[in-house]
């Protein structure tokens, strides 16, 4: 196959995957799931007969790609709704993944002895394949209540958001620690000893550390780039913020430390900070992690084999079942214990903790390494997250209706105007969306703080010129210039 003819099929594939997505709208599936479909379908057992299994350039790939992911999650977390959550989602991201692991190893440790007398699969390889299977992806969560228009009530929404955005680097780090000790295994001969699994107390610690301290610099150290360096093209503050995600990551991993914490950190302080750009360079990295999404996926696809898929169902399949109904609710509920979350909504919590993309990226790092049986751990990781999608993506609307835990959608409306900070550190604008009923309140008689603009008000897709006696309503959303103080204010004036 020529240059041309590849470069037709990478278009078709990213093409072929952006318009499933509006088919998932309709079956309730992430839309992630039908870029895996896509990929699988043009694989070589499929009906596109491509051939690809290059563990290293997927491993290589995938880990840049969860970089830019987690990069734009971090960046669009609101540092005010982590503030609510912070305690009870740092327990699920950390000791609820180190239990999530450890359950689903030991579980897979005896099913296999029990299903499996043909193949010896040691302790420490059932706890790699549990490590790797330990992230959940709120993302596809998300993705399937918002197709309903529905959203979740109280504290829900948040906590799942940061639990989701910082769970990844807990379970990447445990994958590679696990891998390590499969390793020693294989090369001493000998199961590893207590004090090797104990060593992963200050390994933690380290990485973990590094990956935060990185992050902070990195994101710091880029804000002030951006407001100092005044590029003569706009153009070239986009190309600098990709460079900003490949450096956090590549530092804090030279240093030994956990590069996915370290690019989640620096999104988050960039995402949370006043920089030039800040509106339109947030775009860029939401559209680059959607175009990093996609392709993942389908090289994911092109990488599976269907037989060997089937092949590991019925492990696969049990441990799904376990991990599903038993691992991850003990997770959340021993995570949650003494939070201020009720039983229905830790109910909720224990159940909604879907499988995602990570998974099946730690599950290339295995292969990489020639893990014993590295393929057939794929296989099963790759049929557990269908399991989790397929079964648990369909359940999620009839159990948060079941438990009334659903609420309305406030649908973000689209602004045709984007206004950028281009220098002046001391007006900003943002889009605010009205969710106070003002009744008949005009705005001029609201009380905003002074120097604020009211700029623009986006009502059902059309645009109102503001005045004096305009009256705003629920949804509205709003276009306004001013400080960082008074920005701050008017969200608390424009919502409940």
């Amino acid at each position: 196959m020529d240059l041309f003819g590849a470069i037709a099929i990478v278009a078709f594939l990213l093409l072929a995957s952006l318009m499933s997505s509006k088919i998932s709208t309709h079956i309730n599936m992430p839309c992630l799931l039908l870029f895996l479909v896509v990929g699988m379908l043009a694989g070589e057992e499929g009906i596109g007969k491509l051939a690809f299994n290059d563990a290293v350039m997927a491993n290589a790939i995938g880990s840049i790609a969860m970089a830019f992911i987690l990069f734009s999650g971090g960046f669009d977390t609101s540092m005010e709704s982590v503030k609510k959550v912070f305690l009870p989602g740092s327990i699920m991201s950390s000791l609820g993944v180190l239990l999530t692991a450890s359950l689903s190893g030991i579980f897979t440790y005896f099913a296999a002895i029990l299903f499996l007398p043909e193949k010896t699969l040691s302790f420490a390889w059932c706890l790699l394949l549990g490590s790797i299977i330990s992230s959940t992806d709120a993302a596809a969560v998300f993705s399937i209540l918002r197709s309903k228009s529905v959203s979740l009530k109280g504290k829900l929404q948040s906590l799942l958001e940061f639990e989701s955005g910082s769970n990844d680097p807990m379970a990447a780090f445990l994958t590679i620690f696990m891998i390590n000790i499969v390793l020693l295994e294989s090369s001493t001969g000998e199961s590893a000893s207590a004090l090797s699994y104990l060593l992963i107390i200050p390994n933690f610690i380290y990485k973990m550390a590094v990956g935060i301290i990185i992050g902070y610099l990195c994101g710091k150290a880029a804000i002030w780039i951006y407001n100092n360096i005044d590029f003569e093209y706009n153009g070239l503050y986009y190309v600098l913020g990709i460079v900003i995600v490949l450096a956090s990551f590549s530092v804090a991993e030279l240093l030994k430390g956990n590069g996915f914490m370290s690019v989640y950190v620096a999104g988050m302080i960039m995402g949370n900070s006043i920089f030039v750009f800040h509106n339109g360079v947030g775009r860029f990295y939401d559209g680059l992690a959607w175009l990093m999404q996609v392709i993942l996926f389908i090289l994911l696809g092109l990488l599976v084999s269907p037989k060997d898929l089937l092949f590991g169902s019925g492990v696969g399949l049990l441990v799904a079942i376990f991990l599903m109904f038993i691992a991850r609710p003990i997770a959340t509920f021993i995570c949650l214990i003494k939070s201020e979350f009720s039983m229905k909504e830790r109910l909720f919590v224990s159940w909604v903790g879907l499988r995602g993309g990570a998974p099946i990226v730690l599950a290339t790092f295995p292969m990489m390494n020639n893990v014993f049986e590295n393929s057939y751990m794929f296989h099963i990781v790759f049929f557990i997250v269908l399991s989790s999608v397929i079964f648990q993506g369909m359940s999620i609307m009839p159990l948060a209706r079941l438990l009334k835990l659903d609420a309305p959608l406030k649908k973000k409306p689209r602004s045709p105007l984007a206004i950028e900070e281009t220098g002046d550190k001391e007006m900003i604008s943002r889009e605010l969306i009205v969710t106070k009923n003002f009744g008949t309140e005009t705005l001029s008689q609201i009380k905003l703080p002074k120097g604020v603009l009211v700029l623009m008000i986006n009502r059902d897709d059309k645009i109102i010129v503001p005045r004096g006696n305009s009256i705003l309503a629920e949804g509205d959303l709003l276009t306004v210039l001013g400080s960082p103080e008074a920005i701050k204010e008017c969200r608390h004036i424009f919502s409940e």
